[in-house]
């Protein structure tokens, strides 16, 4: 692999190819700069995960020549794996006071808030971590303090957009500073690798000016119990929801962790100043129907979100029903489409009305349209494009976009070491990979854990309990347990038992007296038995016990 010593490259290990584990590396003269290091969730594609990130261990291998970790916002798949994460890497962390405001929080969870250095730099402002000298550049997203990076070398200057877009009226923060992006474009950019989310998108992505003037008119005209859910993050819908609330003469109460950590750190940093202290979920019950409001985590259909378990009437404290309205003020991530239809589905069923931005001008993206990427290009002027934060598609459809405006654009996927000190062309790869959050821990999506629990999700797991003598003779009735498989008692359970003893009766003295061989021809036997009966290859486990 080429050493960098005397080169600029960029690295994607997540975020590209993909929506979400943002995390991306430069590396200049052999030392490394991180922006970004979030996480994704599984989705259709893995129902076994909920939370995923990617593997560092490319960067953690390196963590000698690592000069700090940049974050350009707090949304989760930007900052979400950094306390997962940051024990492999132990850098220290840049942040505008939102995102470490918000990220002080997730440490504090996990006991690392005292280890880690998280220097607070505000919006717009300059620091160096050389060879890397560092200016953020505010942008306007659906979360406050959102920054694009310009990152200047000695081999010229890169512009790291993260998520942005050129929202006129983003209500809370100022609008992208396209003065700062004109003058970045006069001064020469090497390079603008860029989001993609909406790279397929004609026009404009709206703005948020144009959601709170619908959305006040149209909770002014609804009755009974009323929810929004949207994504945690959008301080800017916080505001409007509540203010909506108090134009229609309701108080608003917050239901979901995360709501409430965003609302701290909202209000820790300034905003949020027009907005009374939101209610709790028990102060909620103290309302009346028609003059309650409430905001819940959920928009994406997660599992164990306030939104999920109040569908299924699971949630402690808080119920929707017959005559109450559920607002949808987001949008659908590629691959939670079955997860949120599930979860309306069962709101439905029990007689909340269900609305979303099909129905209303309920929700506008935080990410650029064709027409804003149009508008940056023309402002940035880079000598070559780099698409990032998105699935191919979106990755190939902005590359075409740049190609119109006259810029080539080189695709990539997370591993290629893109060279930028000479020509730009993919000069390297690294090894990339994906992490798990399984419990406290992180185990590898395509390792032997994971693998396991992917065959016990779609085909059973079978366990064996034998006894048998110092002759490897079974003794009494071997118990097979296969829940998921058999019902209790099932007949085809008792044959398959039936065909592990005959199996084990066939088997040679010698290997009847080695456990570990025994224990390997039963698993094998079931195998065999399940398979015959049941076209399945379920997860096998055999309990010898020798007598």
């Amino acid at each position: 692999m080429n050493t960098g010593t005397n080169d600029l490259a960029f690295l994607p290990l997540g975020g590209t190819g993909e929506i979400g584990m943002n995390l991306n590396l430069y590396r200049c003269d052999g030392k490394w700069l991180a922006v970004d290091c979030g996480i994704g969730f599984g989705g259709a594609a893995h129902p076994e995960v909920d939370v995923m990130m990617p593997d560092p261990i490319f960067l953690a291998e390196r963590r000698d020549k690592l000069v700090g970790l940049v974050i350009t916002h707090a949304h989760e798949d930007h900052i979400g794996a950094v306390a997962w994460l940051w024990p492999q890497l132990r850098c220290p962390v840049y942040a505008t006071p939102f995102a470490a405001a918000v990220l002080r929080r997730k440490l504090g969870e996990v006991g690392l808030v005292n280890q880690v250095k998280l220097h607070t730099i505000k919006c717009g402002g300059s620091f160096d971590l050389l060879p890397f000298k560092l200016q953020f550049i505010p942008v306007a997203h659906s979360i406050p303090e959102a920054q694009a990076l310009a990152i200047r070398t000695p081999y010229g200057t890169i512009l790291h957009t993260g998520d942005f877009k050129l929202d006129p009226e983003p209500l809370v923060g100022p609008r992208s500073d396209e003065a700062a992006l004109s003058a970045l474009g006069d001064e020469g950019v090497l390079a603008m690798v860029c989001d993609s989310t909406n790279a397929m998108v004609e026009g404009h992505s709206g703005s948020e000016a144009d959601v709170r003037r619908i959305m006040t008119a149209l909770i002014k005209t609804l009755r009974g119990r009323l929810a929004v859910t949207c994504f945690a993050s959008n301080v800017a819908r916080f505001e409007t929801v509540a203010l909506a609330a108090k134009a229609a003469g309701r108080s608003v109460a917050l239901v979901g962790r995360s709501l409430r950590n965003i609302d701290s750190a909202a209000r820790e940093c300034g905003y949020l100043k027009g907005v009374p202290p939101f209610l709790s979920e028990d102060e909620a019950n103290d309302i009346d129907d028609d003059h309650l409001m409430l905001i819940c985590t959920g928009s994406q259909g997660e599992a164990r979100s306030a939104l999920a378990r109040i569908a299924m009437d699971q949630h402690p404290r808080i119920e929707l029903g017959e005559g109450d309205t559920i607002i949808f003020s987001s949008r659908i991530i590629p691959g939670n489409e079955r997860a949120i239809h599930a979860m309306q589905d069962n709101l439905v069923r029990r007689g909340v009305r269900v609305m979303t931005d099909d129905d209303h001008m309920i929700h506008v993206s935080g990410h650029p349209a064709r027409d804003e990427l149009r508008r940056l290009y023309k402002l940035v002027r880079p000598k070559v494009a780099v698409p990032v934060h998105g699935e191919w598609r979106h990755l190939a459809a902005h590359a075409a976009l740049a190609e119109e405006a006259g810029i080539p654009a080189v695709l990539l996927e997370d591993g290629d070491i893109l060279g930028l000190s000479g020509k730009p062309q993919v000069i390297d790869s690294a090894p990339v990979g994906k992490l798990v959050a399984d419990g406290s821990r992180l185990v590898p999506l395509n390792g032997t854990v994971m693998g396991a629990r992917r065959r016990m999700l779609f085909n059973g797991v079978v366990i064996a309990s034998i006894a048998v003598d110092e002759n490897g003779r079974v003794r009494g009735k071997p118990r097979l347990s296969a829940p998921g498989l058999f019902e209790a008692e099932d007949k085809e359970a008792i044959r398959v038992a039936g065909e592990l003893v005959d199996a084990l009766a066939d088997l040679p003295a010698a290997t009847r007296k080695d456990d570990a061989a025994l224990t390997e021809a039963a698993r094998a036997a079931v195998r065999r038995a399940l398979g015959k009966r049941l076209q399945k290859r379920p997860l096998v486990d055999v309990h010898l016990l020798r007598i």
